[in-house]
């Protein structure tokens, strides 16, 4: 990836110390093309609010799905804006924000493009932490998603997966949580904590005071994980738990193996999703594989699926062929079912451009 740099370098003239050095970087992609979806829809609601005789406020909510376009034009620009110093003693400060635009996947919409939470980091040799909006363990587990399929990623042998665990928010302002990692030869170890505090929310004012208060509980999010490299396999464990206070505790489990052989990638997948609800608790599975087919040219496929009656089954097969310069065509074709839901076919096929 091309990456356009500013910098400026504090020249120090006392003998024997280094440089330090601070500077921008301006990195990311743009996509788009069209994307297929079968029955699209997407629901509208509206608000309706009354005044009783005793002079109470009642709000009463319309909620309708409604049929849309089964294709639609999908697209992405997304900018990463990295600050970043060095100190002279090799320790670096980084911050991050993603300026980043996407299609509103359910009408065709355009959105407009906004700035995310920032991320700060600490590097030092193989110590990494982070602050802010934070990528967790296993959004940073090595083969969790493994090779996803279609220019928008539609597809993963993750799906059968339902645990909300701690990722990094592109659009929003993310959990303010903390992620750290240390890697030492073949291995790496993870942590992270996310502190959610307690929130009231009051709905609705009238003269006798609040008509409607929504507090959400307390709770904490922590996740460990562990990587091992040998030769050309990793292997990857992580465990994350959410402390609800005065509720369930949800945990998820995941192992990841993946490799490559020459032209051939694989990744398997295999989670305990227990996240205390019948509908969804139980067990995940997928894999994943990529074959490059002579120089420019991959194919891709992805299967992803879970014993609970509203686990996502996922299938799907896409390819990427290079134009070379950071671009490339791409896209796939695949089939969404749950037990829970109905049984959709979903498709899509344009550019990508890294710069």
């Amino acid at each position: 990836m091309k990456k356009v740099l500013f910098a400026s370098t504090a020249l120090i003239a006392t003998a024997g110390m280094a440089a330090a050095e601070s500077g921008v970087n301006f990195s990311g992609y743009g996509r788009f093309g069209l994307g297929y979806k079968e029955d699209r829809s997407f629901s509208t609601s509206a608000v309706i609010r009354s005044v009783t005789t005793g002079g109470a406020l009642t709000t009463t909510t319309l909620t309708a799905s409604v049929e849309g376009d089964d294709t639609i034009l999908v697209s992405r620009f997304r900018l990463n804006i990295d600050g970043f110093t060095e100190t002279d003693g090799g320790v670096r400060f980084e911050g991050r924000v993603r300026l980043q635009a996407d299609e509103n996947a359910a009408t065709g919409e355009a959105n407009e493009a906004g700035l995310n939470g920032a991320r700060f980091s600490v590097i030092y040799g193989g110590l990494r932490v982070d602050a802010g909006n934070v990528a967790g363990s296993f959004d940073n587990l090595a083969n969790y998603y493994g090779n996803e399929v279609g220019l928008e990623l539609f597809a993963g042998q993750y799906s059968g997966v339902n645990y909300d665990f701690l990722a990094y928010d592109s659009t929003g302002s993310g959990s303010n949580a903390v992620f750290f990692q240390y890697a030492v030869g073949d291995f790496a170890f993870g942590a992270s904590y996310d502190q959610a505090a307690s929130v009231t929310t009051t709905i609705g004012t009238a003269a006798a005071g609040p008509i409607l208060t929504a507090t959400s509980a307390d709770a904490d999010r922590w996740d460990v994980s562990a990587t091992y490299t040998f030769n050309n396999i990793t292997a990857a464990l992580a465990y994350g738990q959410t402390d609800v206070d005065g509720g369930s505790n949800p945990s998820l489990t995941v192992l990841t193996l993946g490799g490559e052989w020459g032209d051939f990638g694989g990744t398997l997948f295999v989670a305990d999703d227990a996240t205390e609800v019948d509908a969804t608790d139980g067990t995940a599975w997928g894999l994943s594989a990529s074959y490059n087919v002579g120089a420019a040219t991959t194919l891709l496929f992805a299967y992803g699926d879970g014993n609970a009656d509203a686990d996502t089954q996922q299938i799907a097969i896409g390819a990427i062929y290079d134009l070379g310069g950071g671009a490339s065509l791409r896209g796939g074709i695949g089939r969404n079912d749950s037990d829970a839901g109905d049984d959709t076919i979903q498709a899509d096929f344009g550019a990508q451009f890294n710069f």
